[in-house]
């Protein structure tokens, strides 16, 4: 058993620290979890928007993985930024080859500012390959809608939209609301459903422009904590209950979306 718990990301890097890997890794050191990075783009971007994207290679993708898990391994793994259908292939089948527990996906297609993460013929891809390996996978309204090809309107789009997504193989479909038209005045909800139980986690909404990486953050500190053993849903609500926070104390930095505060403090299971 490792001395302490080990997280890896497998995402794009953002140069301006505030989403992708950066954002992760931060996340990861915040629930005190050891945390890798496997880079599978290089993203010049800031709070205004995105002004570049380098992929990096498939084989060195897959070479990346492989060092950090046959070394240091990985208690959970979280996905953001696949960039194309190549790379999705080459980290589902070394996925597949160590095994994955606690896999969290977040299907990262566009960045705040509206360009585009993924190639969108990729998108199929993502689905056939990562979806069915992983425990719990984040999407929001937009991400939400391009997979099941919908709008979503009122609780019972969100509802049939969260069991179309869990169809396509994940055991937790955790439907963020964030852009959610369905929100009570002043909460932001998501919903988490595994097939069984269908639970709701509410957080005051912070209208504030500050939201650039929420999606990456929260879906690390859910890895970060499924890696320290605490089990889905209790994992899903303190991730919400940072995220919430660290929204409401961001820093405020940049000219456009500004990072969240990575190191916001809350009370949290000792898992």
């Amino acid at each position: 058993m490792a001395p302490v718990s080990r997280a890896l990301t497998i995402a794009g890097s953002d140069c301006s620290g505030g989403a992708g890997i950066q954002a992760d890794l931060k996340t990861f050191h915040r629930f005190g979890v050891f945390g890798q990075s496997v880079v599978t783009a290089v993203v010049a971007e800031n709070t205004v928007g995105v002004q570049g994207v380098l992929a990096v290679p498939p084989d060195f993708v897959s070479l990346q993985i492989a060092s950090c898990l046959a070394d240091v391994g990985a208690d959970a793994i979280k996905t953001g930024m696949l960039v194309d259908a190549p790379t999705i292939r080459a980290v589902a089948a070394a996925l597949r080859e160590r095994g994955v527990d606690r896999l969290v996906v977040d299907p990262v297609m566009r960045a705040k500012g509206g360009a585009s993460l993924i190639a969108p013929e990729a998108v199929q891809t993502l689905i056939d390959l990562i979806f069915p390996l992983a425990l719990v996978v984040t999407p929001n309204v937009p991400e939400a809608e391009a997979l099941v090809g919908g709008e979503l309107r009122t609780e019972d789009d969100f509802r049939a939209a969260a069991e179309a997504i869990r169809r396509m193989g994940p055991r937790i479909v955790v439907m963020k609301g964030g852009h959610s038209p369905v929100n009570p005045p002043g909460e932001s909800v998501d919903f988490a459903w595994d097939g069984t139980e269908w639970h709701a986690f509410s957080g005051p909404r912070a209208p504030d422009r500050n939201t650039h990486g929420t999606g990456c953050t929260f879906s690390a500190a859910i890895a970060a904590l499924l890696a320290r053993g605490v089990a889905p849903f209790p994992a899903i609500e303190v991730a919400k209950r940072f995220i919430t926070e660290a929204i409401r104390t961001a820093p405020g930095l940049g000219s456009g979306h500004g990072p969240v505060n990575h190191w916001a403090a809350i009370d949290e299971p000792r898992g």
